[in-house]
């Protein structure tokens, strides 16, 4: 069992249905201070069922949510941000017309004229510098249109773009699909920066080698279920995958 004050995060017996179709049934999860999560499963496993519910875009029929010890209603995706829940969606988000500190600055951009609304970008630009140097994110020019950045890179200023909110805890759809091996390392090493500085995330991904390279403990889907969770270093690969698409018989949902 693991102590309350151990966790930023708490899902417990979320249950969700479409029509007839039950998409999760019974899950718990939780994400403990400083860690990151992998978070596993085939299509339709339930995973991105449970981070909408988490991300307040689907309302779960059964179950609750704790942050830091107290119970959520997170009924918006604007709640779920105002919480410190912060997602880098797989489509990133991004606009590729702006260059990186436009981006990172999208919505809440520093004002110098409040009348014709002229932007303080110098200011903005220098702080986007600290934001991605912090994660030691080696993109040097601010003003540069995030289209003429590689993938790597912009999926790197999507995960800064999130940190600069100075969330609780972040969640990473997918960040390493439809990258070049290089580019995969350089953004593995942002997540582990992430977990360097404190922040908490939950890893969403295909690519079990990625996750076995970052993660602490990763938590198993399989038909809208809680297959396993398992520390990293008790697990490997084969098995993982057996969890994924035979099953194993039932586990603890704390596990590890």
């Amino acid at each position: 069992m693991v102590a309350e004050q151990d966790c930023i995060l708490k899902m417990n017996n979320i249950h969700k249905s479409f029509g007839g179709l039950k998409a999760l049934d019974g899950v718990d999860l939780d994400l403990r201070c400083g860690e990151v999560l992998g978070l596993v499963g085939d299509n339709a496993a339930g995973k991105s069922t449970l981070m909408k519910i988490l991300t307040g875009f689907y309302h779960a029929d059964m179950g609750s949510i704790s942050l830091d010890g107290k119970k959520v209603n997170i009924d918006n995706p604007k709640v779920s941000k105002r919480l410190g829940i912060e997602m880098v969606y797989q489509d990133l988000e991004l606009c590729q017309n702006m260059n990186v500190s436009e981006n990172l600055f999208l919505g809440r951009e520093v004002i110098r004229d409040p009348v014709f609304k002229f932007l303080k970008r110098k200011q903005m630009e220098k702080k986007s510098v600290e934001i991605l140097r912090k994660l030691k994110i080696d993109i040097k020019q601010p003003r540069k249109r995030v289209d003429k950045l590689s993938g790597g890179q912009q999926q790197a200023v999507a995960i800064g773009k999130a940190v600069s909110f100075d969330p609780k805890m972040l969640v990473l759809d997918e960040p390493t699909a439809n990258l070049a091996l290089k580019e995969i390392g350089k953004v593995l090493d942002i997540v582990l920066q992430l977990k360097e500085n404190g922040i908490p995330a939950i890893f969403i991904s295909h690519r079990l080698d990625d996750v076995f390279q970052v993660c602490d403990r990763i938590l198993v889907l399989r038909g809208g279920r809680l297959a396993t969770v398992k520390k990293i270093s008790e697990t490997n690969h084969d098995e993982i995958v057996r969890y994924m698409f035979l099953g194993l018989g039932e586990e603890e949902p704390q596990g590890g």
